[in-house]
């Protein structure tokens, strides 16, 4: 059974002094942003949001710019409260947890970075990472022994003496990383770690923090307002509007299956070739088709379209969906391209 390292239930988070009226107000009555606004100077930040993080996921939360994106991953580590819901971290009430418990879950099980990594400008590279350990009064030859770890971890071996200054944009988002992974945390909660940066040395940090995380098996929560990068690093992708979860899906799921015209237009424009499955687009044997040929091309279930084309250019019969070494489908010329055309 997959054991789950972050779950949130029913979250409500609504500033202003009414929240409690206009929680009420909303459950029974379907209150919107807009109208509560109005009627009780509140503004819905989150509204009843529940999800789960399982060890090892990459959990992204994707939205545009007042969505509730950042204010809903704040409230893991109660950077913010809630106004109602359980947010529960490896099994532990979170709202329930006393200052000294509080800081104990912050220090030492979850690292948090954000778009702005808020790096101490007279402190060396070394001296930024090491510092969530100082303040642990951790032995300063071990903190800079995990301080070197670490900045290897993420390819900055070399410039532990360095100043933040010296580096570039994308080497001083490293070292904010480096920074989280000190403690050793089994989350991380990421803020737009990488939206300021150029787009090709985001590519590069987002393939390496994917292959870092899964390395570390490290369960990530990753804010970000960018479909793609959520599509490119994520096994699941929550969608928010107006501090709602319209959809959470993997990004195959997102993309063929979008659950509301505001998730279909952000889809309308991303790939398919490298997302969507053989099972996705296949035909079940049986439907209208004879029993395969025991000449065709069989191939996995798995297996995502641009490698569907490449096998379909040197065959002209359908090609044959294997799964667990049964035949179960078939994908036909019609079935690939209309899988690679979707929304048809």
């Amino acid at each position: 059974m997959t054991e789950n390292v972050v779950e949130l239930s029913n979250v409500w988070k609504v500033f202003g002094a009414r929240a409690a009226e206009t929680i009420e107000d909303a459950q029974n009555s379907n209150l919107s942003k807009a109208e509560a606004l109005e009627k009780y100077e509140t503004v819905i930040g989150v509204r009843d949001a529940s999800f789960a993080v399982a060890r090892g996921e990459i959990f992204c939360i994707m939205g545009l710019s007042g969505s509730g994106k950042s204010t809903l991953v704040r409230h893991v580590n109660r950077l913010i409260e809630p106004s109602a819901g359980t947010i529960k971290v490896l099994g532990q009430d979170v709202g329930a947890m006393n200052p000294t418990e509080l800081r104990q879950l912050r220090a030492s099980h979850i690292g948090m970075v954000f778009q702005h990594m808020a790096l101490m400008p007279h402190r060396s590279v070394r001296d930024n990472v090491a510092y969530p350990l100082e303040i642990r009064n951790i032995p300063k030859s071990k903190r800079w022994a995990i301080s070197e770890h670490t900045l290897g971890l993420v390819d900055l071996t070399g410039y532990e003496d360095r100043l933040p200054k010296e580096l570039s944009g994308g080497m001083q988002q490293r070292v904010g990383i480096a920074r989280a992974l000190a403690s050793d945390p089994e989350i991380l909660l990421m803020d737009e770690p990488f939206s300021a940066l150029d787009p090709l040395i985001r590519l590069q940090l987002q393939d390496q923090f994917k292959a870092l995380v899964r390395d570390l098996n490290k369960s990530t929560l990753f804010i970000t307002h960018d479909l793609d990068e959520a599509i490119r690093i994520g096994h699941r992708i929550a969608i928010m509007k107006d501090g709602v979860i319209v959809q959470i899906g993997t990004p195959e799921q997102i993309v063929t299956e979008p659950a509301d015209e505001y998730v279909r237009e952000f889809v309308q424009g991303i790939s398919r070739l490298k997302l969507v499955r053989a099972h996705t687009i296949m035909e079940p044997l049986g439907n209208g088709h004879g029993a395969p040929s025991e000449h065709a091309m069989r191939v996995d279930g798995e297996s995502d379209l641009d490698a569907l084309i490449n096998i379909s250019v040197g065959t002209d019969q359908p090609l044959v969906v294997q799964e667990n070494g049964r035949d179960v489908g078939i994908v036909t010329k019609t079935t690939l391209l209309r899988g690679i055309q979707g929304g048809q």
